[in-house]
């Protein structure tokens, strides 16, 4: 049912449900997790995978540009229609993601070791995170991969295999944490556990879906192999991104910390409320990753009136998404969070953050959509340097001047960062559009 919506909003449409679908089961795992360690008998058990989960966070989607650069270029060789480079991109990201992976594996131990420290848990927590670690790492070769797949997918508007691989990897990972942890007794060991067979199920669905999805007539040369620079050239391009991301897991990772440091129930209850920041950001997000299919095909058939139209069409829908969430957290926002603890105390004192949570959606949403624009037209420097000066120059300050709220002034400084991220990245699509630098070389 198409509700006569003007043909761009159908594209928008056709690209948007399936990946909101499939970012929906992202925070859906999450909230399973949550709901299975937060009915234990204490705490610690939720507070360690907080950690764990965190710390995986800022490791993997310090290479989240190769889902984010690979969208953006795929995308634009979509709209060139070259095949050659479609098919070249996917091989060269997938042989670097790979590597990397390997490389995370054989470096994992003072990876985690600093990372823990810096987070600086209490002593418990940081036994069973650490434990937890030591078992997640051996999935970075099939996450990385995953990053490359789903990216590519979406750039050359295949959302359906995104969907179909993610939904069912986080399936198998629901039934393998209810398993573990409620039947086996295996605690936050067994939801690290169940997370790698699951993603591991994930890159070989996305593998299978990209095979069959392979442009007719090009055959496995050589050349799509390409040569040492090829590859240096998709880190440089990509290095912005890289940047972006590092600081963004950084603020989270440091909101976990800083929660941390206020006791176990505060960093339990912050736990909860995040788990509904990623709902929010992987339901709106399927506005952004369509915008960032259709704004690259824009690009690269060089589109002015195409690309104007698609920012118009996904700004509007993401803006009723967002409503949407407030209207659902308000309402429901205190069933939400007895649905995913039992510990009253925890229970408690997340209700008393709450409000804070009715303003991520509208304070979120800019940001989110505008990074798909950025991505699809690749002005990934762009990204970079309003999130630095989010972060560093906006949410470090305020939450500096604001310690003596506790847990009400972290939150406020996070609610400042997607602020500031709406207000710079907002001035720059302005001007980007005024002076027409979209479709300029970089």
């Amino acid at each position: 049912m198409t509700f006569n919506l003007p043909a761009t909003d159908r594209r928008l449409w056709a690209l948007a449900w399936p990946l909101m679908l499939t970012n929906l089961t992202v925070p859906l795992l999450g909230l399973v997790d949550t709901a299975v360690l937060g009915h234990l008998e204490s705490p610690e058990y939720l507070g360690a995978v907080a950690v764990g989960a965190n710390l995986f966070s800022i490791l993997y989607w310090t290479f989240g540009f190769m889902r984010m650069g690979t969208t953006g270029l795929a995308a634009q060789a979509w709209g060139k229609r070259d095949r050659f480079s479609q098919v070249a991109l996917l091989l060269r990201s997938v042989l670097l993601a790979t590597g990397i992976g390997v490389l995370l594996i054989l470096f994992h131990q003072p990876l985690i070791h600093t990372g823990l420290t810096l987070m600086n848990p209490g002593e418990d927590v940081t036994e069973l995170a650490a434990e937890y670690a030591a078992i997640r790492i051996w999935s970075a070769p099939a996450v990385l991969c995953q990053y490359t797949l789903v990216g590519w997918l979406i750039g050359t508007q295949f959302p359906r295999g995104p969907m179909i691989m993610l939904i069912a990897a986080n399936g198998l990972n629901i039934v393998l944490d209810i398993l573990f942890v409620t039947v086996l007794g295996w605690n936050s060991r067994g939801v690290a556990i169940a997370t790698v067979i699951a993603e591991y199920g994930a890159a070989t669905i996305g593998f299978l879906i990209v095979l069959r999805r392979m442009p007719e007539g090009q055959t496995l040369t050589r050349a799509l192999f390409g040569k040492l620079e090829d590859y240096l050239k998709i880190l440089r391009v990509n290095r912005y991104i890289m940047v972006r991301t590092i600081a963004l897991l950084l603020v989270l990772a440091f909101f976990t910390a800083q929660g941390a440091r206020q006791g176990d129930t505060i960093l339990a209850a912050n736990a909860v409320l995040i788990t509904f920041l990623l709902l929010i950001s992987n339901a709106l997000d399927g506005f952004a990753n369509a915008a960032e299919a259709l704004i690259g095909e824009a690009v690269g058939k060089g589109s002015r009136r195409r690309f104007r139209v698609v920012f118009r069409s996904a700004l509007r829908w993401s803006l009723w998404g967002a409503l949407l969430l407030t209207i659902v957290f308000v309402a429901g926002g205190h069933w939400l969070i007895a649905l995913l603890t039992g510990i009253e105390e925890v229970r408690a004192t997340a209700w008393r953050y709450l409000p804070w949570l009715w303003l991520l959606p509208f304070a979120a949403v800019w940001g989110f959509l505008l990074d798909g624009i950025f991505i699809g037209a690749t002005r990934t420097r762009d990204m970079q340097n309003t999130m630095l000066f989010s972060a560093l120059g906006v949410f470090a300050p305020v939450w500096w001047l604001t310690t003596g709220w506790g847990n009400h002034g972290l939150w406020f400084a996070l609610i400042s960062l997607m602020v500031a991220r709406a207000v710079s990245m907002g001035w720059l699509c302005w001007s980007h559009t005024r002076h027409g630098r979209w479709f300029q070389s970089q």
